[in-house]
């Protein structure tokens, strides 16, 4: 049995500013105490959407989540967007964007302002504590992911190969190969619905029985957002190399990053690291002090964007570089999602879409262990000392389920104790 969602029978409410308004005072809440990461956002949204302003019902946000999931960014923001468009229409998605990811934005441009005047044995010591939450924090996104997503051998070997990838291709377009790569193995070895493991509702993690929801998006939105989607992805390196212009160069980095990270969070990293701390726009040691400190704010991940894009703009300016990125590495989920919403419904019971979206989820957890060797454990472990303040955080975030912010305050600690 299906459940129809359709907003056409409260369109004067959805359409009233006030509904727009009703949507940002409910994400400024949960963007202002959400932490833990995409998955803990979804855990947020469930618990005040669902259960207690009942805007939607269960299997209507699976539907929804399975959605977001699917498509490259941040899926814990597209969730939010979607429901902001479900509730009071285009106001509502972007009251919801906002509200959900401004206070992070802010924190971190905060931490952007404050960092170059930690120096001192202190304040170095701070900024390596940092460095060693990444990879505490990104070791436990490897280990969970890799449970979640690679839990049979063909999944195992898609993401060790992707590592082997990795490993010896030195290309900017290392990260786009191995997603491809993917995606192909994927369709040729998970697609078969009477092997282990392999069949959609596994492999999507979704009921069989499923809500139909309904966007007031028309047919042709949905196309302009894919076009302009690839337009901008194809067409903003063209520009970049025609102007040479830093503010364009910014967007073009940070648009594709959000353009071709599948699985959001900590998968942005390598990505992140290729557009900024390759380029020289940031230094290695900022670029983690500033990872480690996006692990102790609310909102999206994504807005670590935000930070870097403050760094980068020394010839814009840091208010419009950061603006820039933030726009960019949240603008291509954004898009995917208005373009995806009118055919999702029929899309995601095929089975091929199906396997192709594990294949692709697999090499994710190729790309993340990589990124946990290079640049995070070798920039942030110089010794035994740090290897124990790491490994003792990773310890807190799996068995004992620490929150982050402590986590990171125990790292600071080390640090500017010299611990580690």
């Amino acid at each position: 049995m299906k459940t129809d969602l359709s907003p056409d029978a409260d369109t004067s409410l959805d359409l009233e500013p006030r509904a727009a308004l009703d949507v940002l005072r409910a994400f400024l809440i949960l963007g202002l105490t959400s932490f833990g990461g995409p998955i803990a956002h979804i855990g947020y949204f469930r618990r005040e959407f669902v259960e207690k302003r009942r805007w939607l019902d269960d299997a209507s946000f699976v539907d929804l989540v399975g959605l977001c999931q699917f498509l490259p960014g941040p899926a814990s923001s597209q969730v939010g967007f979607s429901i902001g468009l479900l509730r009071a229409g285009w106001l509502g998605g972007l009251a919801a964007w906002c509200g959900f990811t401004l206070p992070s934005v802010l924190l971190l441009l905060a931490f952007a302002v404050v960092a170059p005047h930690l120096g001192g044995t202190v304040g170095d010591g701070i900024v390596h504590g940092l460095k060693l939450v990444a990879v505490a924090v990104v070791a436990q996104a490897v280990w969970d992911m890799a449970r979640r997503l690679c839990p049979d051998t063909r999944r195992a070997g898609i993401a060790l190969a992707s590592v082997a990838v990795l490993a010896f291709t030195t290309t900017v377009y290392a990260q786009l190969i191995v997603i491809v790569l993917g995606a192909a193995l994927g369709w040729g070895l998970l697609r078969g619905a009477d092997a282990p493991g392999t069949s959609s509702d596994v492999l999507l993690n979704t009921p069989t029985q499923t809500a139909l929801l309904r966007f007031r998006i028309s047919r042709t939105a949905s196309v302009i957002a894919l076009v302009l989607f690839c337009v901008l992805l194809a067409g903003l390196p063209a520009l970049r190399h025609l102007t040479d212009d830093r503010a364009t160069a910014i967007f073009d980095g940070f648009y594709r990053a959000g353009a071709l990270v599948f699985g959001g969070g900590h998968v942005v990293l390598p990505l992140l690291q290729a557009q900024t701390v390759t380029t020289g726009w940031v230094t290695s040691t900022d670029f983690l002090a500033g990872y480690g400190a996006a692990q102790a704010v609310p909102g999206p991940l994504f807005t670590f964007a935000s930070y870097l894009g403050w760094l980068s703009a020394e010839q814009t300016g840091p208010w419009l570089g950061a603006t820039l990125a933030t726009v960019g590495i949240f603008l291509p989920g954004l898009l995917l999602v208005i373009a995806a919403l009118p055919h999702w419904q029929a899309l995601r019971t095929r089975t091929s879409s199906a396997a192709m979206l594990a294949g692709v989820n697999a090499a994710v957890v190729g790309i993340l262990a990589s990124a946990l060797y290079s640049p995070v454990w070798t920039s942030a472990v110089r010794g035994p000392a740090d290897f124990a303040v790491a490994a003792i955080a990773f310890a807190l975030l799996v068995r004992w389920k620490a929150p982050p912010l402590a986590v990171v305050a125990l790292c600071a600690i080390a640090g500017a104790t010299g611990l580690a």
